[in-house]
């Protein structure tokens, strides 16, 4: 089962609030593909909620873009930023990524974000949200989303 960002921000528009600040607070984030062999490949990369979708843009014929034609299914994580503080938590995003070939999705993307032509665009359908945080310096608190079920609360000491 997969959703798009609009349908899991209004399922839990706490934790949408909270992931959505985390990938704000960097401009890079770090993408996981799987390469023809199926072993994992990470890039880096930038990411945008616009009009109740999470888009991945890339450079044309990029490897990353490559995988995703060939296998939709990606993972993503938010820059942690500096330290070992974890300041607003871990995030992390899993789905499928679907590219976009509409014109009309591509040119209000482009108005918006003004990306170098030409792009490959991907919007994101989601299998999984999670977020890792500390509570009270004590708890290590895994909050994990998956469409059609409430978030679940794990905490470990």
């Amino acid at each position: 089962m997969t959703t798009n960002w609009e349908a899991f921000a209004t399922a839990e528009p706490g934790l949408a609030r909270t992931v959505e600040e985390r990938f704000a607070a960097h401009t890079h984030h770090v993408l996981a593909t799987l390469r023809k062999d199926g072993s994992p490949r990470t890039s880096g990369l930038e990411v945008r909620f616009l009009g109740g979708e999470l888009w991945l843009g890339m450079m044309p014929g990029s490897l990353k873009a490559l995988d995703l034609r060939r296998d939709p299914r990606f993972a993503l994580q938010a820059n942690p930023g500096e330290g070992t503080t974890m300041g607003g938590g871990d995030v992390r995003v899993a789905g499928r990524a679907i590219e976009v070939e509409d014109a009309g999705a591509r040119a209000a993307y482009a108005e918006e974000v003004e990306p170098p032509e030409p792009f490959h665009l991907f919007r994101t359908e989601l299998t999984e949200v999670v977020r890792t945080s500390v509570e009270d310096e004590t708890y290590l608190v895994v909050q994990v989303w998956k469409p059609g079920a409430p978030v679940r609360t794990l905490r470990r000491t």
